[in-house]
Order: structure tokens, then sequence, then C-alpha cells
């Protein structure tokens, strides 16, 4: 993250400019290398968090792409919002660290950032790499108690979906709650198959999707991001029904196996692809002027 953060280019900026840059990157790596080491081997090794890697790098890219435009930035240095934002990062950063709760740490983390940028550039410079920063929370686990509150309204509805569409393929199913059985097979939908995790992703890949195309139409970019909710539920329904033909037809360690996760890859393909359709139907109902894009 330090490659963005450009030399100060005030006029009879010198040595000591230098010296204060120096000092800002290496306190702030001091704290970001512990956390990402942290997040390495404890979240980004899990299946759910396994995005968090490279929405880091993807930010760091996107940042890198607007290093040359920052430092073209006249030097108007926001002292005052940059220190206050500076110092409440510090402090959730803290609060985080010690209490080791990961959420408030990183979000302190891309406080201080943020706070950096202003602090040597200015509000300007922070406006040009404002997407990177927001990109950047999507690396953030989502709270327990907002997974726990969620995971199971999802379970049950991608079950109860995936039933009906099994039963009117012709195959004998039934559901309980969330577990399905097929033929001589029973298949529990557990947390993973909820679909929370990868409507998360799904998103982030959205914008992502809609950053780098550039819309100017903000109505079109808002209307798919909410589109992306739905598809991300689909795609996961989609997920859960291959699992249950493969077990039925091949098996419970069929199902269980290398399929169980060729499965979740055919999940973020099919997610994608129905995103790229939308995205082109959205461009063709609503008319050129939101087809247009930054030049």
């Amino acid at each position: 993250m330090s490659s963005v953060l450009p030399h100060p280019m005030a006029p009879g900026s010198g040595r000591h400019d230098k010296v204060t840059l120096a000092v800002l990157v290496a306190g702030f790596l001091l704290l970001l290398v512990p956390t990402v080491m942290d997040l390495a081997e404890q979240i980004w090794s899990t299946d759910e968090q396994g995005h968090g890697p490279i929405i880091f790098a993807v930010s760091l890219w996107l940042m890198w792409r607007k290093r040359q435009d920052i430092i073209d930035l006249p030097y108007r240095p926001a002292n005052a919002l940059g220190g206050l934002m500076f110092g409440a990062a510090l402090l959730l950063y803290a609060l985080g660290r010690s209490q080791q709760i990961i959420q408030a740490e990183v979000v302190g983390l891309i406080l201080a950032g943020m706070a950096m940028l202003l602090l040597l550039r200015g509000v300007q410079a922070l406006r040009l790499v404002a997407f990177p920063f927001f990109f950047l929370a999507f690396m953030v686990p989502l709270p327990g108690v907002l997974v726990q509150a969620m995971t199971i309204p999802l379970k049950t509805a991608v079950s109860y979906v995936a039933e009906v569409l099994i039963h009117h393929a012709g195959y004998p199913i039934g559901r309980t709650g969330v577990i399905l059985t097929v033929g001589p097979y029973q298949l529990l939908v557990a947390d993973a198959c909820a679909g929370l995790n990868s409507m998360f992703t799904l998103e982030a890949l959205g914008l992502l999707y809609m950053n780098l195309l550039g819309y100017t139409s903000k109505l079109r970019n808002v209307v798919l991001a909410i589109l992306v909710i739905p598809i991300a539920f689909v795609a996961n329904v989609v997920r859960v029904i291959i699992l249950i033909l493969v077990t039925y037809h091949f098996g419970d360690e069929a199902g269980q196996g290398f399929v169980h996760t060729f499965a979740g890859m055919v999940l973020f393909g099919v997610g994608l692809v129905m995103m790229l359709i939308t995205d082109y139907i959205l461009g063709r109902v609503m008319g050129a002027k939101h087809r247009e894009r930054r030049s």
C-alpha cells in the first residue's frame, strides 16, 4: 500500500519531507505486517474468506494504477482531517489488536492509509483512490453475529428452491429443514452452502467489474450492484443442485470429494456469466445514455 503514497512536491520541500514520508511509511508497515500475517494464518486460510488475498492484491494494483495521477496533483495536504482520521485509526487498530477483534484491526489500517494520503497529498488524492480503499473493506471478515443471523434463513431458502427444482425434474427427493433426502442418500446443507460469503464475494467482483468498465451511469451501477445479490443466490442453488445430482447418480463419496470443490468453482462461474448477461441486458434496456464510459 505504501507504493501509492507520493513524495510531497510542494515548493521548497526536501529532505525534511522525505524523512517524514519514510517515518510514516515505516510506522504503517509495522502495523500492517503483523495484521496481514494473522489474516493469512487464520482468516484467509478458510474457505469462507479465501478471497481475502485477492481483494488485497487487487486493491494495491488499483492504487498503483493511480500513482502518477496522485503525484501530478497540487500539494494541498488536509492536515486537520488527516490528523483526526489518523488518531481515530490508531485507536481502532489498538482496540482490535488488544481485544483480538480482527474487523476493528483491519478497518483501523484502512483508515490509517487514507489518513496518510490526506496528510501527504490532500483530499483530491484520496478521491482518486476512493474505490480501492472501499474495495479493501471486502477483505474484512463479516461479523459473527451477522453471519449467524443470516445463515439459517439462507440455508432454508436454498434447500427449498433446490428441492422444488429437483422434484419437478422427476427425482425422488424430500426435505426436512435443511436436510435433503434424495434416493438412499441424505445431504445436509451446511453453513458454507448458505451462500452468504459467496454473495459477499460476488458483490466485490461486481463492483470491481463496474469500476474497471467505468460506466458513467450511477443508476446502471446501482441496479447491477443490487441484482448481484439474487444472482449469487441463484448461483448457489445451482451449486447445491449439482451436488444433489452427483450424489444421487454416483454416490455419497463422489458428492463429497472433488466434485464438492468443483461445485464451488461452478458457483462463481455461473455467477460471473449471469452478471455479464444482466449487465448486457441493462445496457440494452436503459439505452445508449447508460452505456457511456469514462474516457
